[in-house]
């Protein structure tokens, strides 16, 4: 095994490019290094991204939204006030991946790019609006978040692209979103169900709405008719109206399409998700109204 330590993200991709067996890149490790030790996956040549300047930072776009780097690690987003408040869901989802341990080495990117429908820092990724930026023999392009994973250990990436940062959008004013999952133990496993909600007012209206479902489909699912269930909702007594919840509910459900498994059979899964969307929903909505303070 050939192990490189670019300096660049263009040399990375001309490595890449130049290799002609199995290639993997590093940038928590967490996953890879874990597949090595078992033997899972023996690459050719290892590239390791942290060499790369900016890839541990967060900034500021020019915009108001977020650029995270692709080797920041989950505890390093959720000491970051600012990302902390912008987008709770994101951090809460970040930081159910793995122990404390793991935390400090596993990556957004790195949750992403190794394709499991039941990554947890994904849905609420894909809640927010998030992208990627990637780059490859062929340039550069920005990707949404849920137009990565293709199945289970599948990523949309062509031969040589990597991922060089995460994007998330301004939040913007009178905004929430939440991140929840179900699991068979109390912490330290693979969700059963998760779901991120996030959403935005207009007064005492719901006006925009982003709803996405891990667990439950072979990769991670945005399901706008979810969010439709809830956009131009009005407010009553600091609660959705029933109704909207239980259409938002029936949406999550309809578009899910589970596998039974040993740690849950499919019926259960789609009792489960529709539970976690109006819990999620009402998350959502309590941030939404804070920030209107």
């Amino acid at each position: 095994m050939r192990f490189h330590t670019p300096k660049t993200f263009e040399n990375a991709v001309a490595i890449a490019a130049a290799a002609s067996g199995q290639t993997r890149f590093l940038a928590g490790g967490t996953d890879v290094l874990v597949q090595l030790r078992a033997a899972m996956v023996l690459p050719d040549d290892l590239i390791d991204l942290k060499h790369i300047p900016g890839v541990k930072e967060i900034t500021r776009t020019s915009d108001g939204g977020w650029r995270i780097g692709i080797a920041v690690s989950g505890a390093e987003l959720g000491r970051h006030a600012g990302i902390g408040a912008d987008y709770p869901g994101v951090v809460e989802g970040m930081q159910l991946v793995g122990s404390t341990q793991v935390q400090g080495r596993a990556t957004l990117v790195g949750n992403l790019c190794n394709g499991s429908p039941a990554a947890d820092s994904v849905p609420a990724m894909v809640a927010a609006g998030a992208w990627v930026s990637v780059i490859g023999p062929q340039g550069v392009r920005d990707v949404k978040v849920e137009d990565i994973p293709a199945g289970p250990g599948r990523t949309t990436l062509k031969a040589g692209e990597l991922i060089t940062g995460i994007t998330l959008p301004p939040r913007g004013a009178n905004a929430g979103d939440a991140y929840l999952r179900f699991i068979p133990r109390t912490e330290m496993d693979i969700a059963v169900v998760g779901v991120a909600v996030n959403l935005r007012l207009d007064g005492d209206r719901i006006s925009e709405a982003r709803v996405a479902l891990g667990a439950v489909a072979p990769k991670i699912l945005l399901v706008p008719a979810a969010a439709q269930a809830i956009i131009g909702t009005m407010l009553d007594d600091a609660a959705l109206d029933d109704a909207a919840l239980d259409a938002l509910a029936a949406a999550a459900i309809a578009a899910s399409t589970p596998i039974s498994d040993k740690r849950g059979t499919a019926e259960f899964r789609k009792d489960i998700v529709g539970v976690l969307v109006k819990r999620a929903a009402r998350i959502a909505l309590d941030r939404a109204k804070g920030a209107t303070k």
